[in-house]
């Protein structure tokens, strides 16, 4: 009798894990997907347009570049080069005419086909708003379609918004919550890849990196011993 009580709640304790882990990787996995840097191009965009504008003046290449905000490195290279490069991204159709980055909307797009997951573009619109916010609305509206307009989260603190994931190609983020819900895979781009590899935060090179196998991650749990 003690053997057969024993194979029995053995059986109940496997199959109690099992029902467990599938209500686990059931639920609904929510991603935040930033724009700029990491479905669009803004910094090809905006050297471009920089040199285009600006024929005369130096520049910045891509393998050049550091750190996250463009307008500090130009005005370290010369100080009225701050508000030239400002005023490429205030300008009218800056934003929607941004190419996708290779891709980033096909992973946007295979996302939210995926069982059980929510994606949003979360992005924060520059403080000249005369055409950002628009020109994003229409940028994923172009390049997603429009029934991705739902899914949009246009913000200037991330931290208050609730996720799983963010994907973000900004080193640091901060904001008035000190603790966010969602964990901040760094995106590399050309004014990060240099930075060091932190233990801590997990990375994705490029979309063609295992984004799925991250997603995934995020879905299951700890293995616990019954």
């Amino acid at each position: 009798m003690p053997l057969q009580l024993a194979r029995a709640a053995r059986r109940i304790c496997s199959s109690a894990s099992v029902r467990s882990l599938s209500a686990h990787t059931g639920r609904r996995l929510r991603v935040l997907v930033d724009m700029d840097g990491v479905i669009a191009d803004f910094e090809g965009g905006f050297l471009q347009k920089f040199r285009q504008r600006f024929p005369h003046e130096p520049y910045i290449s891509l393998e050049e570049r550091r750190g996250f905000w463009v307008s500090t490195q130009y005005g370290e290279l010369r100080s009225d080069l701050c508000e030239k490069a400002i005023s490429i991204w205030e300008s009218k159709n800056f934003f929607i005419e941004l190419d996708p980055l290779p891709g980033g909307v096909e992973a946007v797009k295979e996302m939210s086909r995926m069982e059980n997951t929510d994606v949003f573009i979360c992005t924060s619109p520059i403080k000249h708003y005369a055409y950002c916010p628009y020109e994003k609305f229409a940028w994923v509206e172009k390049h997603l379609g429009p029934d991705f307009l739902e899914q949009i989260i246009l913000t200037r603190d991330k931290t208050v918004v609730t996720g799983d994931v963010l994907i973000d190609d900004k080193p640091d983020i901060h904001g008035a919550e000190p603790n966010p819900a969602w964990e901040h895979v760094l995106f590399t781009a050309c004014h990060n890849k240099h930075l060091p590899a932190d233990p801590a935060q997990r990375r994705l090179l490029s979309w063609e990196d295992d984004w799925r196998g991250l997603l995934q991650s995020k879905r299951q749990r700890d293995p616990r011993e019954c």
